[in-house]
């Protein structure tokens, strides 16, 4: 069960450091909200095609590159908020019989270990997109850019890295996280 406001977080805190984790939440919700966005896009443009083909119109051309590309990046733009919600699956089969500073110490080690995961993505889309630049790749049929598709990408590993790392702190410091706080 989840119990909001027991301590609601890093976020309520005063100071520089309150101020910057505001802006990783606002960062994470305007993430998600854009990753909507790119979704409902790319559903519009595939309900215009069909449409469109059905009717004697003609399709969108390339339509498929805007479906994949369009996944891709909203994938990766929902996961910020995931991270932020602790949304990603758990199974603590062997903390439920942990004292609450036990487990949140090792929720802590494992939010660090999925910052450290998050980071090995984002090192590898980086280097994805310097050779997607250097080589000037561009989709077949729209020739949009491969490198503007690691852009989002790697803004949200990125900023799910930088999420992590944040809760994981805040738990090895035997604090609660309100907004996703499991109450046993």
């Amino acid at each position: 069960m989840v119990r909001s406001g027991e301590d609601d977080g890093p976020a309520r805190r005063s100071g520089v450091l309150a101020a910057l984790n505001r802006l990783v939440d606002f960062l994470c919700w305007a993430a998600a909200t854009l990753a909507g966005a790119v979704v409902l896009g790319v559903s519009l443009a595939v309900v215009w095609s069909v449409a469109g083909s059905a009717l004697g119109f003609g399709g969108i051309r390339g339509e498929f590159e805007l479906v994949e590309y369009g996944c891709g990046v909203s994938a990766f733009l929902f996961l910020p908020l995931c991270q932020f919600r602790r949304g990603h699956i758990i199974v603590d089969l062997f903390s439920n019989w942990l004292p609450a500073r036990g487990r949140y110490g090792l929720e802590g080690l494992w939010e660090i270990v999925f910052a450290a995961a998050w980071l090995v993505i984002a090192w590898r889309f980086t280097d994805g997109m310097a050779g997607a630049l250097e080589y000037d790749d561009r989709s077949m049929l729209l020739k949009i850019p491969l490198w503007a598709i690691y852009v989002p990408a790697l803004f949200g590993a990125v900023l799910s890295a930088i999420v992590a790392i944040r809760h994981g702190v805040t738990l090895l410091s035997g604090r609660a996280i309100g907004h996703a706080t499991v109450t046993r």
